[in-house]
């Protein structure tokens, strides 16, 4: 059971890694000229050497020869990989194909998405409220699809790609940094192959970009680490419908960056769309902030009648100690009594 504390700490984290991820488009957009399979490649290849130095800063490695004979927990690793490298593929090329909006969108459905595969998957049960959220966000992808033309699925792809990976990090149960290390770990033989077959081929913008652009391509190591060692700490310590409460954040960063850094079109269609999803995802909070003020009267009414208990409890118990004292001080004048008889007068026995 999750302590306040741990609450308090995942909700920090959770805030810190979706406002970093809301403004991860600015980034990606520095690095158009290079293609969206190489900023890949450098995100897990420069992403291991950052989680190695905070590791070895925490000196915390001894998680790892536990995790190595556990083959189960190295199974879900792998796909939390997987799963992440193709959310991370598809968001930069979206970025720099000038599909900010839509992207936004995705990580908007995302929290709905989220929502769905804690009820699917780890059995939560959803409140009235909730379901009705759900079922806004599934009429706002049909109202996307016609705004559109077409059906949204880099939005779609970006949305149950995220939350899946959500899932397979509650399974995982590692903190933000020993997952991203383990994540980074299997990721980073493939993507160095695949940066010296482009090397290999005059491909490589890294070393035919300049230096800005070599730099760039290597801060993505820190771009990416840091904001997701925020999640997969915040992952471990909030329950999976606060993660998706928390993931509006996020996309409300990109939705003002397409609009007013990338002047991307927004025609009624797709504002309709855009409104659908608000008007679920205020729901969802308006009745998460109504639960949650719920959850503390009936705990400090619990408190309350727990004390009063108490109390009643400490008032018995004190009367009865009373009545036991009394029942010896009587018993003890009884006893005494044969001895203190007046004697017979005279001294005369018969």
């Amino acid at each position: 059971m999750q302590t306040r504390s741990d609450q308090r700490a995942g909700l920090a984290y959770g805030v810190a890694a979706y406002t970093m991820w809301g403004l991860l488009p600015l980034y990606w957009h520095l690095l158009d000229a290079a293609a969206p399979s190489e900023i890949l490649a450098h995100r897990m290849v420069w992403s291991l050497p950052v989680a190695l130095v905070i590791l070895a800063v925490l000196r915390r490695w001894s998680w790892i020869g536990p995790l190595l004979r556990q083959p189960r927990r190295l199974a879900l690793i792998l796909l939390c990989a997987v799963v992440i490298s193709s959310n991370w593929f598809l968001y930069i090329w979206a970025v720099n194909a000038g599909h900010v909006l839509e992207a936004s969108l995705g990580y908007f459905i995302n929290p709905l998405v989220s929502i769905a595969f804690g009820v699917l998957f780890l059995r939560e049960r959803l409140r009235p409220l909730q379901w009705t959220a759900v079922g806004i966000g599934a009429v706002a992808v049909v109202v996307m699809a016609v705004a559109y033309g077409k059906v949204p699925w880099i939005a779609l792809g970006l949305a149950f790609s995220f939350a899946t990976y959500g899932l397979v990090k509650k399974g995982v149960k590692l903190d933000g940094i020993e997952g991203f290390s383990a994540e980074t770990a299997m990721q980073m033989l493939p993507a160095l192959g695949f940066l010296i077959y482009l090397g290999l081929h005059g491909e490589a913008s890294f070393t035919t970009g300049g230096v800005g652009q070599a730099l760039l391509l290597a801060g993505c190591g820190i771009a990416t680490a840091v904001p997701l060692i925020c999640f997969g700490a915040s992952a471990m310590r909030l329950p999976l419908t606060m993660i998706g409460m928390l993931q509006y954040l996020a996309p409300t960063f990109q939705f003002l960056l397409g609009l007013t850094v990338f002047r991307e079109e927004m025609p009624a269609e797709r504002w309709a769309g855009f409104a659908l999803v608000w008007a679920a995802l205020t729901m969802l909070t308006w009745d998460a902030l109504r639960t949650a003020r719920r959850g503390r009267a009936a705990l400090a009414d619990a408190a309350a009648r727990s004390g009063e208990v108490a109390a009643a409890e400490a008032v018995q118990l004190a009367e009865a100690v009373q009545a036991a004292d009394a029942a010896r001080e009587a018993a003890a004048g009884t006893t005494a009594a044969p001895t203190s008889a007046p004697q017979p007068p005279g001294g005369l026995t018969q």
